[in-house]
C-alpha cells in the first residue's frame, strides 16, 4: 500500500511507469541471461518501495546484500505502487513474474491461487530459517505466501488545540469518550466537525482503515473459523456506534465522496478535530501545519475492555514467484531483508515498524510522536482481517455501499450486515 511520499510518487509516477512496465513485461523468474558464466545469480526485485524511501538507501541495502552474497546480484524494478500494482497482477495471472516481489497483503490470496506466488514455509524449511523472529505472516491453508517486513500502523490524531477549545481535557480512550469529545468540537462552531470518515466507494479502504479499526480495537472479529461473521453483535455494535455519530451530525460532510486524502487534508486544515489515519503521515502534516499541536493514540475501545487493543496496519510484504529458477537465492535476499539489522534499518528510513520482534528502530532522528506510537503498536497488536482475504477491495466495497444505505437511513443496521454478509459468503469459500 502506498502510504509515504505520496505527492512526490505522483511527480515521477508518469516517468517511472513506463519503465517498470517495460522492465517487468520482460522478466520472468529467471531468463536464460541471469546466470553468469561464473555462476552469478541475477535475481530481479520488482516493488514500489526504493521510490517511497530517502534518495538512494534502498540501494544501499540492496547493496550491502549483494556485499554479503557476492554469487548474487540484484536487479531492482521500482515503481510507484499503483503501476507495480498493475505490471505484477499482469504478471502473476501469465506466470511471469519478477524472483522476489513486493506484496500488499491484499494481493496474497488471488496470487497464490493462482499459483504465482511460492510457498515461502517450503523455502523457510529448507533453508533452516527460525521463522519465531517474525512478526506476523499471511497464510493460506497453513501456508505462508507473503512476510511483512515494515508495517505502517493507524492510530488516532487528535488535535490538542480543538480539543482544549471543546473543553475536553483528556484524548478519548473509549468509544463514549470519542463522542462526547466528538461532539464538543463539533459544537464550538464553524465548518469544524469532530471525525472524517472517508467512504467513497471508488477507494473504499475506509472500511478496513476507519470502520473495523472500531472492532479490532475491542478485540472483535469480521470473521469466524475464516468465513463471513458480519450479523455478530460486535460488528453490529460498530455500524450502529458509527450511525450514532452520523446521526449526532459530528461527522464532516461529504464524507460518502471522501478519499484518505480529503481526511489527512481536513485534519491538517482544522477542519476535524480527529481521524484514524496512517503514521506515515505524521511528516505530511507537520510540513503541512507546522503549528499544528496534535497527538496520537490507540484507537479507542468499547467502554470497560482491559483487553489488548488491535491496530489497523499495512504492509510492504515480500514473497517469491513460483515461476523462479533461482528460489533458494531468492529467499536468501528475503532472509537479509528479515535481518535484524537490515530491517530495522528499513523500519527507519520508511517511517514504519519491523517485521522482525528482534528489531528496534532508531528514533532518533524521527519525530517524537513515532517513538510514542512504537509503544502503542507493542501494547497492542496488528490487525488487519482483510489480509489473505480474496478480493478484499471487493469486500470492502460491497460492505460499504450497505454502510452508506444505513447512514443515509435507506437500510436498516439489521438488513444491512445481513446483506453484506451474503455478499461476502459467496467470496470467502
Amino acid at each position: 500500500m502506498a502510504i509515504r511520499k505520496a505527492s512526490r510518487t505522483r511527480l515521477i509516477g508518469a516517468l517511472t511507469a513506463a519503465t517498470v512496465a517495460l522492465a517487468l513485461g520482460a522478466c520472468g523468474g529467471g531468463d536464460s541471461d541471469d546466470v553468469a558464466s561464473d555462476g552469478t545469480v541475477t535475481l530481479e526485485f520488482a516493488q514500489w518501495w526504493a521510490p517511497e524511501l530517502p534518495d538512494g538507501s534502498f540501494d544501499k541495502i540492496i547493496n550491502e546484500f549483494q556485499t554479503a552474497n557476492p554469487n548474487i546480484k540484484v536487479k531492482l524494478l521500482s515503481g510507484p505502487y499503483a503501476s507495480t500494482k498493475q505490471q505484477l497482477v499482469t504478471g502473476a495471472a501469465s506466470k511471469t513474474l519478477p524472483d522476489v516481489v513486493g506484496l500488499d497483503g491484499a494481493w496474497v490470496n488471488d496470487f497464490a491461487k493462482q499459483g504465482a506466488i511460492a510457498d515461502l514455509t517450503k523455502l523457510m524449511d529448507e533453508a533452516g530459517y527460525d521463522s519465531s523472529q517474525l512478526a506476523s505472516q499471511i497464510q493460506l491453508e497453513g501456508k505462508t505466501y507473503m512476510i511483512p517486513v515494515v508495517n505502517f500502523v493507524y492510530p488516532l490524531f487528535v488535535n490538542q488545540d480543538l480539543l482544549t477549545k471543546a473543553g475536553v481535557d483528556k484524548v478519548p480512550s473509549t468509544r463514549t469518550e470519542f463522542a462526547d469529545a466528538a461532539k464538543k468540537i463539533t459544537a464550538t462552531g464553524g465548518n469544524v466537525k469532530g471525525w472524517a470518515l472517508p467512504l467513497d466507494t471508488a477507494v473504499p479502504n475506509g472500511i478496513q482503515n476507519d470502520v473495523m479499526s472500531w472492532l479490532w480495537a475491542s478485540g472483535g472479529s469480521m470473521l469466524a473459523d475464516g468465513k463471513p461473521a458480519l450479523t455478530t453483535p460486535q460488528v453490529k455494535s460498530v455500524v450502529e456506534y458509527v450511525k450514532s455519530l452520523n446521526d449526532a451530525g459530528v461527522i464532516a460532510e461529504g464524507s460518502l465522496t471522501m478519499k484518505e486524502q480529503d481526511k489527512v487534508e481536513k485534519f491538517t486544515t482544522g477542519q476535524v478535530g480527529m481521524m484514524i489515519d496512517s503514521l506515515a503521515h505524521i511528516n505530511l502534516v507537520k510540513e503541512n501545519a507546522p503549528n499544528l499541536k496534535f497527538a496520537i493514540a490507540p484507537v479507542p475501545a468499547e467502554d470497560g475492555f482491559t483487553g489488548k487493543r488491535g491496530i489497523p496496519y499495512a504492509s510492504w510484504g515480500i514473497g517469491v514467484a513460483d515461476s523462479s529458477k533461482h528460489k533458494a537465492e531468492a529467499f536468501k535476499l528475503v532472509q537479509f531483508l528479515m535481518d535484524a539489522k537490515a530491517n530495522a534499518e528499513l523500519a527507519t528510513l520508511a517511517n514504519g515498524f519491523p517485521g522482525n520482534k528482534t528489531a528496534k528502530p532508531d528514533f532518533s532522528k524521527s519525530d517524537p510522536l513515532f517513538e510514542e506510537a512504537f509503544k502503542i503498536y507493542q501494547e497492542g497488536f496488528p490487525a488487519n482481517e482483510f489480509v489473505g482475504l480474496p478480493k478484499s477491495e471487493d469486500l470492502m466495497r460491497s460492505f460499504d455501499e450497505q454502510l452508506q444505505l444505513v447512514l443515509t437511513g435507506k437500510s436498516s443496521v439489521d438488513d444491512a450486515l445481513a446483506k453484506s454478509q451474503d455478499a461476502w459468503s459467496s467470496v470467502i469459500e
